[in-house]
């Protein structure tokens, strides 16, 4: 199961940094040199006047609150009560546009793709196109990325869809494109095939992209799309974890649908999320670890109501589609099911 999560700087150190950053020590610095001015001039002209009186007097006068409770009686307390007001509304309103401007801007260049993104065990989404934008909808109504963050890194112009867990990074796949993207902790990679480029360099391309990935991250979980099985030996030992091959799983579902009808249907019910049943993995319930595959299999469909299909040794690896009934299922394998309920965090 991977950890969704964004890594938070303590709040204090979070302003100090900002501050700093844009500059605003410097205004906040008059202000209170105003106050400090303001407070003085009122208990010289007004002697009987405490200083912490005249201090509350400078704040609320400044920021033209203007309480009315302590109010200046000499005509040189009135001058400055009239200076303060004006340099109060133009030193604030500076600082308030300033701050105000920060944040749009922040976000402006979030919208445009500009920004950087501390994340963790997040999954970093490459590409863009027909085909993303349905993963990316499949992987929402999945009830274990709902939530999760989720960087896109592509070569377009804005965000392309409205969705507050979905962060963007514009430009080509590069080494720092996935660095503002957040690779050294994210959890998995999914390299979407270039459609911009003929069928030969997209592979190539999609090759090179796993081994920047991998140099970066090796520990990532790197999904690939390829246009050709002959591709498949060159982006294994780029290290890639899982391959698909588009033309080729599609021509197996159509020859497989010529003679069993109906197997395509039923494909895309178990690999969608958004409809019917769902094909998903899960870890060895307690109880059932070291029991024949029979047993367990029958005790999913009794008490969960899912049908186990295969299962996958250590959690990864080849995978074992219907087992032996004999055949011994460990505490560290994984389940491969076809599940009723919303897929869920296992």
């Amino acid at each position: 199961m991977s950890v969704f999560k964004t890594k938070v700087a303590h709040p204090f150190l979070e302003l100090l940094a900002f501050l700093h950053r844009e500059n605003l020590f410097r205004l906040m610095g008059v202000i209170v040199l105003l106050i400090l001015v303001g407070a003085a001039g009122l208990t010289y002209f007004e002697e009987n006047r405490p200083f912490p009186d005249a201090l509350w007097w400078a704040i609320v006068t400044l920021t033209t609150v203007g309480f009315g409770d302590i109010s200046p009686t000499s005509p040189g307390g009135r001058l400055i009560g009239v200076v303060l007001m004006f340099f109060g509304i133009g030193v604030l309103g500076m600082f308030t546009a300033t701050i105000a401007g920060v944040f749009v801007e922040k976000r402006l260049r979030k919208e445009r793709g500009m920004g950087s993104y501390d994340l963790d065990g997040h999954i970093i989404l490459c590409g863009w196109n027909d085909r993303t934008r349905e993963i990316l909808k499949d992987l929402r109504a999945d009830s274990r990325a709902a939530g999760a963050p989720i960087v896109l890194v592509a070569d377009i112009d804005a965000k392309p869809v409205v969705d507050e867990q979905l962060y963007f990074v514009r430009g080509e796949l590069t080494e720092e494109q996935l660095k503002r993207a957040g690779i050294e902790k994210a959890a998995t990679v999914v390299l979407v095939g270039d459609r911009s480029l003929e069928q030969g360099a997209r592979d190539a391309k999609a090759v090179l992209s796993v081994l920047t990935v991998e140099s970066l991250n090796p520990d990532a979980y790197s999904i690939v799309e390829l246009v050709s099985e002959e591709n498949v030996r060159h982006c294994e030992r780029a290290g890639a974890d899982e391959i698909i091959v588009g033309a080729e799983f599609s021509s197996r579902v159509i020859s497989t649908a010529t003679l069993d009808h109906g197997i395509s249907t039923v494909l895309r019910e178990l690999l969608s999320a958004q409809v019917g049943h769902d094909l998903i993995t899960v870890p060895v319930p307690v109880g059932l670890a070291g029991r024949p595959f029979f047993d367990v299999f029958s005790d999913l469909k009794r008490e969960d109501g899912m049908i186990a299909l295969a299962v996958l040794p250590h959690g990864a690896g080849d995978v074992v589609t219907n087992p032996d009934g004999d055949t011994i299922v460990n505490a560290d394998d994984r389940l491969v099911v076809v599940s009723a309920r919303k897929r869920h965090a296992s």
